[in-house]
């Protein structure tokens, strides 16, 4: 079947990876499972992280061992990267340039050559860059651990630890989009550049939408749970709920509810959405007998909350009526197993999943027939079960699913694998521009994931169109408050594509635009025209990018189910592993975990297929799932193989870390301290003071002895100790706490010289609010214009302008307005208050 895909569409690109751990190997494996030939360079003593997760990781890779240090493996290193387009790497600021590998420098030689460079801390961060950046010290420093979850701090575990790799997930997602997004320039100018994309700059990124503050925000955007945190901190009380109390405030559309076979199943039917949970208590039989007893639909809710019609509405439950509606749902769950009502909400499209073990997901039969988990024969463990592939073109997806097993060769045979290959001479251009100058983008993406690719790839110079129905879907915390991170450098039009004015306009869009994007399943898609026949009537040359909750490479028996972040988070294992047992399951961290990284991705296949397109003429269509993203999230622990120690990893709410090494501690102080040592690090502990034994110490009364230490200090005390020594550690942050030191008045800079972190707070917001939010500036270039994009215009507010450019007149657009078929605002004020 394979033989029949279109070619593989980065096949005959060269790259060497000198990367460790997990962010540059990652990169690279994402790159050589769309076709590129990978050299992966190791130490003569093996990789830095012994793992079976490296199995993974150099998949379809060649493996040589040079070692840097010598002039011998100096030379084999140069050798490689003068037949190479890519060069990857993800050590310290200026080690590899130390070693007598200059990026600078070459690229002075070879101004077509790519690099990109993954630190821990950005280059120019003076405080963070000469930092031991292990992933924990970098989710620490940024905040994670400190806001894992609502939960979790309403119960005073806070900070709380995972073994999650978030920072190196979401810096493997950015680095390798905008590794392709250059390659893909390079085919028009020629020119390659030179990316530095550090890990802390990527989480921060990725938690756009939990780290986002809104000066006044009105009470009816914050959850229960966000108001119980706010009431008790400003009351000075403590956080001590009980799990079961914490969960008694969630809403009774977003919980768990127990099920007949003693299975959990995670229901995730956000008032959000106009009809979905309407539509799930019509299907548990609850609907009809609660409108009679006074439910109301909220006819208009981007009216302010005052002048709403009734105080009992799916869109506003007062607490008896969630603890009533909460009561008989959990009597209904119990009729019928977990996967009943998997199959019963999957077929009438709401959201919902059975909470899963990771270990239950790598050989769930979606998964399997899907080809979210594949098998590849790895030399070392033999056949192993690994995440299959985060991004693929649909024409040639089927060749990604039976990747090669890594292998090791001679330098020799390296050399020879990429000369082998054609080299092409370039003509670089002198003058730089953005990545996408020219491209324009029409996005019909709603929530977070697929409106987030599209704000992403504006920052490189795309024109991006955001249209919307008249009528929204969404309530405005879906709309409003997540746009105001990703509508912005956007212009908005509200269209009503259903009807007949409506539908011309939506026709004359694409064929105006080079892309299409749309979180959307293969079901909606052909519904709406834009299947590969459809799409090829309206506009043959664009390229349509989809991306959805539960969609593979194949279809798989729940593709076109309905899903959210939160449903493939109970999915895939991942909310199972924050809480550590089933009758204590909770999502991690917050908002957009998996969803941003989807936008990521789908960035990422956008920029795949503009090269394609750039170099074959082949127009692909993109395809990319948060199921599909769920195997780099767990990437550590996401693979079985025969005689795989047990699945045991850090997990629950009370984890503190892997052993005593890498752990949270308390301090004598109010902040906790992260350590995240190596057993080769114990001699450097001689030079702390306080700690100087610990090697002497037996391996089970570590802990002890650094609980105990650790108490004796404050937390600055100590990380400056350890510090001075070079032993990875870190004082746990908040995100508030971050956003607070790092922010700067907004303007036409997009804060790319601020360090590894950068906010912007912008006091004459559209909206009307003071918002600060973090800076997009995870990618830096030296060659590519990254550009400062404008806050987010209020949605329906380029309506009559996009209209003016398809050349309509002002009649015809008054004409459609007062018809229905287009609109100019949902609202009178920007934010509903």
């Amino acid at each position: 079947m394979a033989t029949q895909c279109a070619p593989l569409p980065l096949f005959g690109v060269k790259v060497v990876d000198l990367g460790q751990y997990i962010a540059g190997p990652a990169v690279a494996m994402i790159l050589a499972d769309l076709g590129a030939t990978v050299v992966h360079v190791d130490p003569p003593s093996g990789p830095l992280w012994d793992s079976p997760a490296n199995a993974t990781l150099n998949r379809n890779k060649l493996i040589v061992s040079i070692d840097l240090k010598t002039d011998t493996g100096l030379l084999q290193a140069q050798t490689l990267i003068s037949e190479a387009d890519i060069v990857i790497e993800n050590f310290r600021p200026g080690v590899l340039r130390r070693l007598g590998v200059d990026f600078a420098a070459l690229r002075e030689v070879r101004p077509d050559l790519i690099t990109v460079s993954i630190p821990g801390f950005a280059s120019n961060d003076e405080l963070r860059r000469e930092w031991r950046a292990f992933e924990a010290v970098i989710e620490a420093s940024s905040g994670v651990f400190a806001d894992m979850g609502l939960s979790r701090v309403l119960m005073g575990l806070n900070p709380s630890f995972s073994p999650l790799p978030l920072a190196s997930a979401y810096g493997t997602m950015l680095a390798v989009s905008a590794v392709v997004l250059a390659l893909q320039a390079r085919e028009r100018t020629g020119s390659g550049d030179q990316i530095e994309v550090p890990l802390a700059s990527a989480v921060m990124e990725g938690l756009a939408y939990n780290s986002i503050a809104i000066n006044n925000l009105p009470l009816r955007y914050k959850s229960a749970r966000e108001r119980e945190i706010e009431r008790r901190s400003e009351a000075g009380l403590p956080m001590d709920l009980s799990y079961g109390s914490s969960q008694q405030l969630l809403s009774p559309f977003s919980r768990n509810y127990k099920c007949k076979d003693g299975r959990w199943f995670y229901l995730f039917c956000s008032t959000s959405h106009k009809r979905h949970a309407r539509r799930c208590l019509q299907v548990l039989g609850l609907y009809n007998n609660l409108v009679a007893e006074g439910l109301a639909d909220e006819e208009d809710i981007y009216l302010p909350i005052r002048d709403w019609q009734s105080s009992v509405s799916l869109a506003s439950l007062p607490n008896a009526w969630v603890n009533k509606i909460a009561d008989r749902m959990t009597t209904i769950f119990m009729t019928r197993t977990a996967k009943e009502w998997e199959r019963i909400f999957g077929k009438a499209g709401i959201p919902g999943a059975p909470q899963r073990w990771l270990q239950e997901w790598i050989s769930d039969d979606h998964a399997e027939c899907g080809g979210l988990m594949i098998e590849v024969d790895d030399p070392v463990y033999g056949p192993m079960t690994q995440p299959g592939p985060v991004v693929w073109l649909q024409e040639s997806g089927e060749a990604m699913l039976n990747p090669a097993g890594r292998k090791w060769v001679s330098f020799d045979q390296a050399v020879a694998a990429l000369s082998a290959l054609p080299s092409r001479s370039w003509r670089p251009a002198k003058s730089s521009a953005g990545w996408l100058d020219g491209v324009r983008i029409l996005d019909l993406c709603n929530v977070i994931a697929g409106p987030h690719s599209a704000f992403y790839l504006a920052r490189f110079g795309a024109e991006i169109i955001k249209i919307d129905p008249v009528t929204p879907l969404y309530d405005p915390l879906c709309t409003v408050i997540y746009g105001l991170t990703h509508m912005r450098g956007k212009r908005s039009a509200l269209i009503d594509i259903a009807s007949s004015g409506g539908r011309e306009i939506f026709a004359k869009l694409v064929k105006s635009v080079d892309v299409v994007i749309w979180n959307a399943t293969d079901r909606q898609v052909k519904r709406m025209g834009l299947n590969l026949d459809g799409l090829k009537s309206l506009n043959a040359d664009a390229i349509f990018c989809q991306l959805d909750s539960f969609g593979g490479v194949r279809h798989g028996p729940r593709s076109d189910y309905l899903g959210y972040e939160n449903t493939i988070q109970a999915t895939t294992g991942i909310m199972l592993r924050s809480g550590g047992d089933p009758e204590t399951t909770e999502e991690y961290a917050h908002v957009g975990t998996l969803d941003v990284m989807g936008g990521f991705a789908a960035a990422l296949g956008v920029a795949v297929a503009l090269y394609q397109k750039a170099k074959t003429g082949r127009t692909g269509r993109a395809r990319t799932s948060l199921s599909a993203l769920s195997g780099l999230l767990q990437i550590p622990f996401c693979y079985d193989y025969a005689g795989r120690a047990p699945f045991d990893e850090p997990s629950g709410l009370n984890a503190k870390g892997y052993g005593a090494l890498i752990r949270l501690y308390e301090t004598a102080s109010d902040r906790s301290l992260l350590l995240n040592a190596l057993e080769s690090d114990l001699p450097r502990f001689a030079g702390v003071e306080g700690l100087r034994d610990l090697a002497n110490v037996p391996k089970e009364e570590r802990s002890a002895f650094l609980e105990a230490a650790f108490r004796r200090g404050s937390a600055e005390e100590w990380f400056r100790r350890l510090s001075a020594v070079d032993i990875g550690a870190a004082i746990c942050e908040s995100v508030a706490a971050t956003r607070s030191a790092n922010s700067r008045p907004g303007d036409d800079v997009p804060g790319l010289r601020q360090g590894s972190y950068s906010f912007s707070t912008f006091r004459n917001h559209p909206s009307g609010h003071i918002v600060t939010q973090v800076d997009p500036c995870a990618i830096r270039t030296t060659h590519g214009t990254i550009c400062t994009l404008p806050p987010a215009e209020k949605y329906g507010a380029s309506t009559r302008e996009i209209l003016r450019q398809l050349r309509y007149a002002e009649a015809d657009i008054d004409a459609l307005l007062s018809m229905g078929a287009i609109g100019e605002s949902w609202s009178k004020e920007y934010l509903p208050s």
